[in-house]
């Protein structure tokens, strides 16, 4: 029996066609790993601050405190860009209301535009990378199987001239060949578990972007703004 068997071996023995997919594999799998420590680290460093900027920018005095209250304690930068985005659509309002093509919008709508495309943009700046996670694990165990058919019929193939078939020499090459699916599995599995976990602590994101959006569209509107504290009573005071 070849007791030489191993991924050394089945490199040695495999073809342009073998290595480019062992190679695409190794390149799908850095990638992904890439993409997964940054957004593993921007979602901390997000989580650590969001609800310190929030508290921050309500606790302010006056409204340009507040901005630079979140803008500094915001890391992610995403909750601060909203509140810049709210307070530019209100004084831009205020300023030109009499006159232009927006002068027949009213401040509530035209804040609450600035504010939505506001939130679809830090949208697609939180969802950036996801899409590819989810093709990485849908396409990397097909990527593998591939790799270990094309490696069987090289197998079969080289076997082809034999007179006399031995297990071992049969044994061997589909082994190694099997390898090529344990790899597509193994670049695949993280990537989906990541895509979900990413996926479920986006959503909190945007929810809590989305409740953000409401009261800071009722404090640049009709100028009621959250307290800095609740009562026990569970219900939020309004100044």
């Amino acid at each position: 029996m070849n007791t030489q068997l191993g991924l050394s071996h089945f490199w040695a023995q495999g073809d342009g066609v073998s290595h480019s997919v062992a190679l695409i594999l190794l390149l799908l799998s850095v990638a992904s790993w890439c993409v997964i420590v940054g957004k593993f680290i921007a979602h901390w460093r997000a989580s650590r601050t969001q609800s310190r900027a929030l508290a921050a920018f309500w606790q302010a005095d006056s409204l340009p405190e507040a901005l630079e209250a979140i803008r500094r304690e915001d890391a992610s930068g995403i909750l601060a860009g909203l509140a810049l985005s709210g307070a530019h659509a209100a004084q831009a309002h205020e300023q030109h209301a009499a006159r232009g093509i927006g002068a027949g919008v009213n401040a509530s709508e035209f804040v609450t535009r600035c504010l939505r495309q506001s939130i679809v943009t830090a949208q697609a700046r939180i969802e950036q990378g996801l899409t590819f996670l989810a093709s990485v694990g849908s396409t990397a165990p097909f990527i593998g199987l591939f790799g270990t058919v094309w490696g069987i019929y090289h197998a079969l193939v080289g076997l082809s001239g034999s007179s006399q078939v031995v297990l071992d020499k049969v044994a061997g090459p589909v082994g190694e060949a099997l390898i090529m699916t344990a790899a597509g599995l193994f670049v695949a599995i993280p990537a989906v578990l990541a895509y979900n976990a990413f996926t479920r602590a986006n959503r909190l994101v945007l929810a809590q972007m989305d409740g953000f959006a409401h009261d800071l569209h009722a404090y640049l509107t009709t100028g009621v703004r959250l307290s800095s504290t609740v009562p026990q009573g569970g219900l939020v005071r309004v100044a």
